[in-house]
């Protein structure tokens, strides 16, 4: 069962223009410099030539969906560059290119379909999976109302990323797999903290998750760099902790199951 929940699209959509309406706050140039820590390294193990192929539904199914979500998250952001003109969104699309290439070669090692490739791999804004070809139209539709507006379905693309990683990551225990989601999910992290800082410097306002069941503890974690789980290396058992995010110095407890789950 795939974890997009795409059921309550229309719910936080509707908060993009709920919220920013409440703002009122024009929003200001962009800076010259960088906003953030846009680019992800994604570490691939080394796998014995004798690698079993034989991955569980869950798995072939996650790959298959994984790589069409990061495909959404690049091509809504390119999308948004483009009307926007502003770089965070540019800086953020390369990464989700990297994201994408990750995975790729996880589903090329595994002998499983790529739903990206071909035509539809280099067309932005085709998908293969329905709930994401509606939710790639209704986000982009709601990017163009404003900058703002832009900024926080941002916001919301990192908050589904980060829930739909951690659902898969408990659904493997192959290490490949579970290495290259946990380093994906430290760059979705990266990502909403930028996305976070940049419409509050722009807006005045404070962010407003846009996810419905998003944790908001896991959410305060995340914001204060707080979510390092004590594992070095990048892997993490079932119960254990997450390896910390290159370059932000992260430390401290892990969190707890239960975080938020669209349903």
């Amino acid at each position: 069962m795939k974890t997009m929940r795409t059921i309550v699209l229309s719910t936080f959509v509707g908060l993009f223009a709920l919220t920013v309406a409440a703002v009122g706050v024009p929003v200001a140039a962009e800076a010259n410099a960088n906003t953030g820590p846009y680019n992800t390294s994604i570490y691939l193990p080394t796998v014995s030539s004798t690698i079993s192929n034989d991955l569980t539904d869950d798995e072939i199914e996650g790959l298959q969906f994984m790589v069409e979500e990061e495909k959404l998250a690049r091509d809504v952001y390119l999308t948004l560059y483009e009307e926007w003109d502003f770089r965070i969104f540019q800086n953020i699309a390369r990464a989700e290119q990297t994201h994408m290439d990750a995975i790729r070669t996880l589903l090329d090692r595994y002998d499983v379909e790529d739903p990206t490739v071909d035509d539809r791999f280099d067309d932005i804004g085709v998908f293969d999976d329905q709930k994401l070809q509606e939710l790639y139209d209704d986000l982009v539709k709601t990017g163009r109302a404003s900058l703002a507006d832009a900024l926080l379905v941002g916001g919301a693309i990192e908050e589904i990323d980060i829930l739909d990683l951690e659902d898969y990551i408990e659904k493997t225990d192959r290490a490949d797999i579970t290495q290259v989601y946990e380093s994906l999910l430290r760059g979705s992290e990266n990502h909403l903290r930028a996305f976070v800082s940049t419409y509050e410097r722009q807006t005045g306002e404070d962010y407003q998750l846009q996810v419905p069941d998003f944790n908001k503890e896991r959410f305060k974690e995340i914001m204060s760099g707080s979510q390092g789980h004590g594992n070095s290396g990048g892997g993490r058992g079932k119960g254990g902790g997450r390896s910390n995010d290159q370059g932000g110095g992260q430390s401290g407890s892990g969190r707890g199951s239960g975080g938020g789950r669209w349903g």
